[in-house]
């Protein structure tokens, strides 16, 4: 059995060792921050599907604008009949064949408010895919950058969780030196190994969170990674998790996330098309009026001989008028339902405003907190380092024990930790409130 797991974990290694050595050039290069929010712009799944719906709006807007442009018509006919179904007398005889064809241009002139109603919802639903489409964006940006420093994260963990290892097995190794010479007793070489054994369980679950991390990273770059490619993504991060000096002011803030925000956007968009809904439902209160113009083509049916080549065409033209002056309520309730969705549409827009507020307020408080935690860890690994250094001094001069060392040893590891979450807190803090205020997230060029 023992043999058998060697070489099971044999095998994965050179198995991992393989799939890094032959994964695809896109997945091996070097990949900064910038070149990670391009990719994300040119293949994510979400802005992709975005895309999509921000053509179906166009074709959408194209429809409404139709009820103000002329159509033009064509059709054509022809007709057979059995003999026995054509009454015949004397004066008239029915012909059994007959064709015809025309062509007509058709014009809404008026259509109570309509026409003008669906120009201006042609616009504003443009305008308001636009907006939903750069939402998208705007938020599958923000991951990414979370992501990216997520795996930025993880890796410094590992770096911190191996240097601890390393450090208690130099312990581990430096008490059974002592214990070989008879100067201190096993208890402290098996301290020393528990130490060691505890620490261990943080390096794997840091390894864990690093092939995680890189794994959702691919993701959301849209890369289809090799199946081959399963112990641990060859992703080459260059960027590192810059704590650059970030200066915001909280009233400014909230008022450029209500000047910006793309989702303020869309719902302002979406009162307008809501109210112009009221204007296309009461249109079924008024008349409708048409001009038209054509040309027909039919065979003869009355002169002699009746065949079918004996073609009669001619010019129309003309106006006409309808008007439904009782249509059992329909447009009632009709106008009921659009005015009942208009304020249901400024609700949303003021309630969506309270809520961008409150994020930028959240956001805000969160960035302060990071920006004070990460001051005030600024030269704790310093001060750790100082406070081994000066354990095992006095441990080797017999003024310390063991168990000093250790416990500073775990300081140290505790304040690495502790350093690089704060760091990494902060400029996913930062980020969080760029994306509250409405900031451009896009890669600067």
């Amino acid at each position: 059995m023992k043999k058998l797991t060697l070489l099971s974990l044999v095998l994965g290694c050179n198995l991992a060792v393989f799939a890094a050595n032959n994964s695809p050039g896109w997945l091996a290069r070097p990949l900064s921050l910038a070149d990670a929010l391009n990719t994300a712009l040119s293949q994510n799944a979400t802005i992709l599907k975005a895309k999509n719906d921000l053509e179906a709006a166009h074709g959408v807007t194209i429809q409404t604008r139709a009820v103000a442009l002329p159509q033009l018509i064509a059709s054509g006919q022809y007709k057979a009949t059995d003999p026995a179904a054509v009454e015949s007398n004397p004066f008239f005889n029915q012909p059994q064949q007959n064709w015809n064809a025309g062509i007509q241009l058709v014009q809404n002139i008026y259509m109570g408010g309509k026409i003008v109603a669906a120009m201006r919802a042609a616009d504003a639903t443009k305008q308001q895919a636009v907006s939903i489409y750069q939402t998208a964006v705007a938020n599958v940006l923000l991951s990414v950058r979370l992501s990216y420093y997520d795996v930025l994260l993880a890796a410094q963990q590992i770096t911190v969780r191996e240097a601890s290892v390393k450090l208690l097995q130099k312990e581990l190794e430096d008490q059974q030196h002592r214990y070989d010479a008879g100067t201190v007793p096993h208890f402290n070489v098996l301290r020393a190994e528990v130490a060691v054994a505890n620490e261990r369980p943080p390096l794997i679950a840091s390894r864990n969170a690093y092939r995680i991390a890189k794994n959702n990273l691919a993701n959301l770059l849209g890369y289809d990674l090799p199946r081959d490619i399963w112990e641990d993504v060859p992703l080459n991060l260059t960027d590192t998790l810059a704590t650059a000096p970030f200066a915001v002011n909280l009233p400014d803030a909230i008022q450029q996330a209500l000047s910006r925000r793309t989702e303020l956007a869309t719902a302002r968009k979406n009162v307008e098309l809501q109210e112009l809904n009221i204007v296309d439902a009461k249109a079924g209160y008024k008349p409708t009026v048409q001009l038209f113009a054509g040309y027909d083509w039919f065979n003869a049916k009355m002169s002699k001989p009746i065949e079918l080549n004996h073609e009669i065409d001619g010019w129309n033209a003309g106006a006409q008028v309808s008007w439904n002056i009782f249509d059992g309520a329909l447009t009632r309730g009709k106008v009921t339902q659009a005015r009942a969705l208009y304020d249901k549409s400024r609700t949303e827009l003021a309630d969506q405003s309270r809520q961008i507020e409150l994020a930028v307020r959240t956001s805000y408080s969160q960035f302060i907190e990071a920006r004070e935690t990460m001051e005030s860890q600024s030269k704790v690994q310093e001060q750790a380092d100082e406070a081994l250094r000066e354990a095992k001094a006095r441990a080797g001069a017999g003024t310390a024990t063991q168990l000093d060392v250790l416990n500073a040893e775990t300081a140290l590891t505790q304040a690495r930790t502790t350093q690089i979450q704060a760091q990494h807190d902060y400029v996913v803090a930062r980020a969080r409130l760029e994306r509250a205020i409405g900031a451009d997230l896009a890669p600067q060029k």
